[in-house]
């Protein structure tokens, strides 16, 4: 089965043609390293809640959005690999340049998991 990696994080409003720049490029250097899938979602029913939520898991602020991507890897094996090389492609340094530019890599939530069902 295939191997995820997920992703949560808060972007300015108003950089969302920034950041969707940003995850085009980031797609093609994850894809050139063995990735099958990149897929972005701009937040648009995005409730706040009272214990947890989106918005709090990345402190929110309001003129900001819940992003909320993944990506699709053939197995965790080759997501460990095509990693490794994703942080040794130089167009990597452009992509952190644009990613501390265009949203807080602080507030970004991520993890990898295995793929429990797909229906």
């Amino acid at each position: 089965m295939n191997y995820i990696d997920g992703f949560v994080a808060a972007v300015p409003t108003a950089n969302r043609q920034l950041y969707l720049e940003h995850v085009r490029m980031a797609a093609q250097v994850f894809k050139d390293h063995g990735a099958l899938q990149l897929v972005e979602c701009w937040g648009d029913d995005v409730p706040e809640g009272k214990l947890t939520s989106f918005p709090m898991a990345v402190q929110r602020k309001p003129d900001e959005t819940v992003v909320f991507s993944w990506i699709s890897w053939p197995s965790r094996a080759a997501r460990d690999a095509g990693m490794k090389e994703v942080m040794e492609d130089p167009r990597m340094a452009r992509m952190q340049a644009d990613m501390e530019r265009t949203f807080d890599g602080k507030r970004l939530i991520y993890g990898g998991f295995e793929v429990l069902f797909s229906g």
